[in-house]
C-alpha cells in the first residue's frame, strides 16, 4: 500500500485555523493542551529554563491559545505523554487511511 505524502505543520492556533479554512476536507487539526494551566506552569518551572517573565509570557500565550481549542478537529489532553503520543498517532493514521 502506498502511503499518502502530506505535510505536517506545527503552527500557532491562528495559522492552524487558517489552514483548516483553506483545506477543510484535506486537513486534520489536533490541539494538544496541558491538563491545566497550573500544571503547565509547574512543568515549565521545573525545567529551570524560564525566567519569571518568560514563564508568565508562555502561560499567558497558552491560556490565549487554549481558548481556540474548539476550532480544532480533535483535542488531546497531554496528561500522560505516552498516551497523548499514542492517541495522536492513532488520529493521524486514521486520517491518512481516508
Amino acid at each position: 500500500m502506498e502511503r499518502k505524502k502530506c505535510p505536517l505543520l506545527d503552527i500557532d492556533v491562528k495559522g492552524a485555523i487558517h489552514v483548516q479554512q483553506q483545506f477543510p476536507q484535506t486537513s486534520l487539526s489536533i490541539f494538544i493542551e496541558p491538563p491545566s494551566v497550573r500544571e503547565l506552569a509547574r512543568r515549565l518551572a521545573s525545567r529551570g529554563t524560564e525566567t519569571e517573565e518568560s514563564l508568565q509570557t508562555r502561560i499567558n500565550k497558552a491560556e490565549y491559545e487554549m481558548s481556540f481549542s474548539h476550532h480544532f478537529n480533535h483535542l488531546i489532553v497531554n496528561d500522560d505523554l505516552q498516551e497523548a503520543c499514542e492517541e495522536t498517532e492513532r488520529l493521524i493514521e486514521s486520517f491518512l487511511k481516508q
